[in-house]
């Protein structure tokens, strides 16, 4: 009897036993990291992102002409630094120089870099197509701003410029319109060979050939200090003059300067008529005194059109035109607004 009762509990036993070897809590926790078998799907799995690349960072490397060269520049450079942040996505490198061979040492480092694009804004319009060959075999897609190149279009993607050459016809246009009985041009240049200049230029220069004299023509760089000392050295030569055509806001304020030291007058029905370009506000507010005659305007903000167009080419797509060029005016003393100033001054 006791060796049948031994034998039962026995029994009991293993049958306990075997029941707790195949409970849920005896199996072993599951790897919190571990992937789910390839037929299965957790519910809460995220689907997958389409557009994944959207979030990353896009390397951009610019190169810009000297922020303090102008209020224009200033502005320009304001504008880039503004879009092409962290925030919105990229990683910008900036370089600047107002010399070809030191914005192209620039250009070679940031494609040794490895950035995705190169934002360019040319010192001068020749000698580029060796560096951007250099950015298309290594990947590295170049967008113009500011200013064209002379350059094969295969080599960039884009270019949002400015039609300085239409800037520059536009003025002088305008000039002609005033029907002077003669025309005694100092002509003060940006730095020679800029598109800026070279469109600002060319029109000035046609006029010759219809008796217009240029009494004098010298680059100040962009410089109103420059401007002053050219001005002052056609005064002190005692030539004849009665129109200052700067080819930006700042050498026209330099001019000025030697005007008002030298006590000529200036602006609408005095002696000598005051052309700038650029639009700063402080200049348009010249025009609206009548202290200034023109102003032609050059469009600064060109950060959103680079953006546009990188985020048309990270998806994919294909630019509808390559060379966009915007919208630009000139602006008349006699008929300049407030209104004007304030939603054209820079």
């Amino acid at each position: 009897m006791k060796k049948k009762l031994i034998a039962l509990l026995m029994v009991m036993v293993m049958a306990f036993a075997l029941t707790a070897c195949g409970s849920e809590e005896a199996k072993p926790a599951a790897d919190a990291g571990a992937a789910p078998a390839a037929d299965e799907k957790k519910d809460d799995a995220p689907a997958a992102d389409a557009g994944a690349d959207a979030g990353k960072t896009i390397k951009v490397g610019i190169i810009n002409n000297d922020p303090n060269e102008s209020g224009y520049r200033t502005a320009n450079d304001k504008d880039l630094k503004a879009k092409f942040s962290a925030e919105n996505g990229y990683d910008a490198q900036f370089a600047y120089s107002l010399k070809n061979d030191e914005q192209q040492a620039s250009a070679k480092k940031f494609i040794e870099d490895g950035v995705d694009y190169l934002l360019l804004s040319a010192a001068d319009t020749a000698g580029w197509d060796s560096v951007l060959k250099q950015a298309q075999d290594a990947g590295t897609k170049v967008i113009l701003f500011d200013r064209t190149i002379d350059a094969d279009p295969s080599l960039y993607e884009a270019s949002i410029v400015s039609d300085m050459d239409k800037e520059g016809q536009t003025a002088v246009d305008w000039l002609a319109g005033q029907n002077l009985s003669e025309y005694n041009i100092i002509h003060i240049q940006g730095v020679m060979g800029s598109a800026a200049q070279k469109g600002r230029s060319g029109a000035l220069d046609a006029k010759k050939a219809d008796g217009w004299n240029i009494v004098e023509q010298q680059t100040a760089e962009w410089n109103a200090e420059k401007a002053q000392q050219i001005v002052q050295s056609v005064i002190d030569g005692g030539k004849k003059f009665n129109v200052i055509y700067a080819e930006n806001d700042d050498m026209a304020k330099g001019a000025v300067a030697a005007l008002d030291k030298a006590n000529i007058s200036h602006g609408v029905g005095k002696d000598v008529i005051v052309m700038g370009f650029d639009c700063n506000k402080w200049a348009l507010e010249e025009l609206l005194k009548k202290n200034w005659n023109y102003d032609g305007q050059c469009n600064p903000f060109q950060s959103s059109y680079i953006d546009d167009v990188i985020k048309k080419l990270e998806a994919g797509e294909t630019l509808a035109e390559k060379t966009i060029v915007m919208d630009e005016k000139g602006f008349d003393a006699e008929s300049i607004t407030q209104e004007d100033v304030d939603n054209y001054g820079i």
